[in-house]
């Protein structure tokens, strides 16, 4: 009574949950799989030879079309096969993908009335619908099935949980774990506190992870094992904190849990990431110590750490290393190696790793074009970029938003807009959507190449299609107008942002950095102190970024006593003159020598300079 309260109360009532509980309409009637399935089914027996077909067997199933001559076979022979054996072939379909195939004879072994389908076989339709991300005909099928007098286990209920996280359903998600709890609709498992965990974990709610894990603590039946610890701890190094991630590693230890190559690799990677190098080497040693080998996760993550501090030279020993201790590196390796050299631009040895990459069986991904075809981009090497560009496509590969973005900003950053220009309608053309990067890109582009009236026809036909959120869309306008001060138009700069109110945006630090720099370019150092004042009571606070503008426009325009007021202000938050302003400052101590306010703010900034 509990299920069926539960079913009835909750989920078949339900108006955020689509439910359909009779005949066809239970199942995806308009698939396109169907018509295909039922002219398979119609054709005539003396065009197959049944005994053949039957002799494949379910071992031997490799396609769809396997599985079809399978199942029609089964579905003729008399007696008719065990529902275990077709409960077998239709786990083979959803292990090929063809999910709406599964459900398709899943509905057809329900019509049949010599075959009566089991929870495990409800189960394959639910986990087919799930990894459709339609979680919401599972629950139909839950209910269906009650009314079959079948009653659901804990797996079946862990397919629904794992559905509900797949589609970012969390706060469903949740609430059928609750539920699950309070009613005790099922006997909980360590599967079902770890697919929570998991899809709490991967939803940013690793509080909530350690919350549910002390529960297991104090529990008796479902004990936290180390898959449990290692998804906690691995989030956790994913959000940076390692402390606690550390402090849960230890607490394996005091429990006895054995932490395996996944809590280590996890460990490793987020320490390598806050660059602590040496307690990343010493827990690699423990590791090795206690018979547990770095696997290609734990070394990919040690080679993409240290690439990304640029240490690229002792990224390539680690590759050498993983070599000697006979582990593959594959394309997330050299990937990781060729973007290391990229960054500091040592393009002939990027190039030589993606070169090798064929050498040694690792096929070159999107990713590793996108790598070398920005790092080429970056050195303003552009037709290198342009050949590699041109290249993807006869290696089988598509390119993607990313590939389009990159070389947009190669030709932008080289002058050749009018390239650009193209590509950009040719990135339409072939079907693929602009994100917002690529957007901003443009618009960059546009404004660095003159051409900002180009630009405001683009701002405003991605305001008439409201692409991308609030905050993409402040960055459209914040580019804009910065552009629009770099070429002196200072009242159509002004005039963007007096609107933004009205477009429900509301400006951010950089917005303000742009307005107070474009101020004080333009002489406007009066209207550069108000922002400033109106940016603290709106909340928005300043940064160094703000004060290194406005302090740099009022030394240019001979207001030393405002200037250092400012930088008393901005000395007093903790914030320091970057090296330009430092440079501005030092000229011109030489050219006013006697000028007491700016000896003092030198003598403030390096006392021992003047002595």
């Amino acid at each position: 009574m509990k299920i069926k309260g539960f079913l009835l109360g909750h989920f078949l009532s339900s108006s955020s949950i689509t439910t359909r509980v009779s005949g066809n309409s239970l199942f995806m009637s308009n698939s396109p799989f169907l018509f295909t399935f039922r002219q398979f089914c119609t054709k005539s027996v003396s065009n197959r030879n049944s005994r053949e077909k039957m002799k494949l067997g379910l071992g031997n199933i490799r396609n769809l079309d396997d599985a079809l001559s399978v199942y029609d076979d089964m579905s003729r022979a008399r007696p008719l096969p065990n529902v275990k054996q077709f409960t077998q072939l239709l786990s083979r379909v959803v292990d090929l993908k063809e999910y709406s195939a599964a459900i398709y004879l899943f509905k057809d072994l329900c019509n049949n009335s010599g075959i009566y389908v089991n929870e495990y076989t409800m189960n394959i339709a639910i986990n087919s619908y799930c990894l459709s991300n339609r979680a919401d005909f599972g629950f139909s099928i839950l209910g269906w099935f009650f009314k079959r007098g079948c009653v659901p286990i804990t797996s079946t209920f862990n397919t629904l949980l794992k559905g509900l996280f797949r589609e970012n359903k969390i706060n469903e998600a949740e609430e059928l774990f609750r539920k699950m709890v309070k009613e005790e609709l099922c006997e909980l498992s360590v599967v079902t506190y770890g697919t929570v965990i998991d899809g709490l974990c991967k939803a940013g709610n690793v509080a909530m992870a350690i919350e549910l894990l002390r529960v297991m603590d104090k529990g008796r039946s479902c004990k936290p094992d180390t898959h449990i610890y290692s998804m906690i701890i691995d989030s956790l190094c994913k959000y940076k904190k390692i402390e606690s991630a550390l402090k849960l590693f230890d607490e394996m230890s005091e429990k006895g849990i054995p932490p395996n190559v996944v809590t280590y690799s996890a460990l490793i990677c987020g320490l390598c990431n806050l660059s602590r190098w040496s307690e990343a080497k010493m827990l690699m040693e423990k590791m090795i110590g206690y018979k547990i080998y770095p696997n290609v996760i734990t070394f990919n993550s040690l080679v993409d750490a240290l690439c990304k501090e640029g240490l690229v030279d002792e990224a390539a020993d680690v590759i050498d290393i993983m070599k000697q201790q006979n582990v593959t590196p594959n394309v997330i390796t050299y990937n990781a190696l060729m973007d290391g050299y990229c960054l500091q631009g040592r393009m002939d040895e990027a190039r030589n790793v993606f070169d090798s990459m064929s050498n040694k069986n690792v096929a070159s991904n999107i990713r590793s074009y996108n790598i070398l075809i920005n790092g080429y981009c970056r050195k303003k090497k552009i037709d290198d970029a342009m050949h590699l560009f041109r290249e993807i496509p006869q290696k089988g590969l598509k390119r993607d938003v990313a590939t389009y973005t990159i070389v947009l900003q190669g030709l932008f950053r080289c002058g050749r807009d009018s390239c650009a220009l193209k590509l950009f309608d040719e990135l339409q053309a072939v079907g693929i959507k602009p994100n917002s990067y690529t957007y901003c890109t443009v618009l960059d582009g546009l404004c660095t190449n003159g051409q900002v009236e180009r630009a405001l026809l683009l701002l405003d036909a991605l305001e008439h299609k409201g692409r991308g959120d609030n905050h993409h869309q402040i960055s459209y306008y914040n580019i804009v107008m910065d552009g629009l001060f770099e070429a002196k138009n200072v009242d159509a700069a002004r005039a963007i942002f007096n609107d933004l109110a009205s477009k429900g945006l509301q400006p951010d630090v950089i917005t303000n950095n742009i307005l107070i720099k474009g101020c004080c370019e333009n002489g406007l150092l009066g209207e550069a102190k108000d922002i400033l004042l109106k940016m603290e009571r709106a909340n928005v606070l300043p940064n160094e970024i703000t004060y290194n503008a406005i302090i740099k426009g009022h030394l240019k325009g001979g207001k030393y006593e405002d200037a250092a007021k400012l930088f008393e202000e901005m000395d007093s938050k903790g914030f320091s003159l970057d090296a330009y302003t430092f440079e501005l400052l030092l000229g011109l101590l030489g050219e006013r020598e006697q000028n007491p306010t700016i000896l003092k703010m030198i003598q403030k900034l390096a006392p021992n300079t003047l002595k």
